[in-house]
């Protein structure tokens, strides 16, 4: 009973933990990215806990180096990880995660940050997360929340002991938590975008959702800019449409609503091999993320260009499946 209500509760706040009592077929983590580009450093920090079918679990801290283009799994005991009850924070052995807050104690890698003028996700009851109201549909294969849009860091980075000051970085963090990833997706998050001076944050998905014996393609993208965040998504009515050149070797994503439309043209560069989850096989997934992308961004809004300029210091995924998400 006590798991239930915890999960009750939890579901009207996403980046709080989900998984109150799940111990099979389950995974849930959270992905920091951190920014600052003064120190040429960007890392993503992604803690988390699986549970195959067989009732097996572990949690662990993937740490992704966007400079480098390299990634490093740690695995820690299902006891080592310890999230709240009442809001979002997580102890994950020597580590520690919050909304505001971020703590790596790693041998050559100690991070201290504090995160300053949080942007969260704007929530309303029926509307909690960026999924809306697909947030209360039950056993979807995976769902997705933003935490924070945007921040500033204020701390430290200590590489290899050698100690950078964080100022004038920028953060990110969002989560997923679910039985698996989709077997074909597309994403990309930036907020390092040319020409804005206010806080400015990208992100769009693209994935192939199973539901019900079929699947179908869901999608979300979010664009603040200039104080105002433009929402495209499934269940708000907008449309998508992808596009693949392999000979340049750049994936296009539009989205469009009735007001406005928000065009993505990735261009992929280096990345490090991330563990995903798999539904029935736990942690055994693999994708490639870069740090270093770039992404050309144009911003309609009736008919009129109101934005277009790139992306820098972009998170790209683009799963070997992802093709199979060409559609009108």
């Amino acid at each position: 009973m006590k798991d239930f209500l915890l999960r009750r509760k939890s579901t009207f706040d996403p980046p709080r933990f989900q998984g109150w009592g799940r111990t099979r077929d389950y995974f849930e983590g959270w992905y920091f990215k951190v920014v600052v580009p003064e120190q040429n450093l960007a890392y993503a920090f992604i803690p988390g806990i699986s549970y195959g079918a067989d009732g097996t679990g572990h949690s662990f801290l993937q740490v992704l180096d966007g400079v480098a283009s390299t990634s490093v799994y740690h695995r820690y005991g299902v006891d080592d990880f310890l999230p709240a009850t009442e809001h979002f924070s997580l102890k994950l052995g020597p580590h520690f995660f919050a909304e505001d807050r971020l703590i790596i104690d790693l041998p050559g890698l100690q991070v201290d940050l504090h995160f300053d003028e949080v942007k969260p996700w704007p929530k309303r009851f029926l509307a909690p997360g960026v999924m809306g109201w697909y947030s209360f549909v039950p056993r979807m294969q995976c769902y997705h929340g933003l935490v924070s849009l945007h921040h500033k860091l204020r701390g430290t980075i200590t590489v290899g002991g050698l100690a950078h000051n964080a100022a004038g970085g920028i953060g990110y963090t969002e989560k997923d938590w679910g039985s698996g990833f989709p077997n074909a997706w597309i994403w990309c998050q930036s907020n390092h975008l040319s020409g804005t001076d206010q806080p400015a944050s990208l992100m769009a998905s693209v994935a192939s959702i199973p539901w019900l014996g079929s699947s179908f393609r869901g999608f979300l993208a979010t664009f603040l800019f200039e104080g105002e965040l433009h929402l495209f998504t499934t269940w708000a009515g907008s449309q998508v449409q992808t596009t693949f050149d392999r000979a340049l070797s750049t994936v296009k994503v539009h989205f469009s609503s009735l007001e406005a439309q928000l065009i993505i043209t990735g261009h992929p560069s280096e990345g490090g091999d991330l563990a995903s989850p798999i539904t029935g096989a736990a942690m055994t997934g693999k994708i490639n993320e870069s740090i270093r992308s770039e992404l050309e961004v144009e911003f309609w809004q009736h008919e009129h260009l109101v934005y277009a300029g790139r992306a820098s210091w972009a998170g790209l995924e683009v799963s070997t499946e992802a093709e199979h998400l060409l559609k009108d």
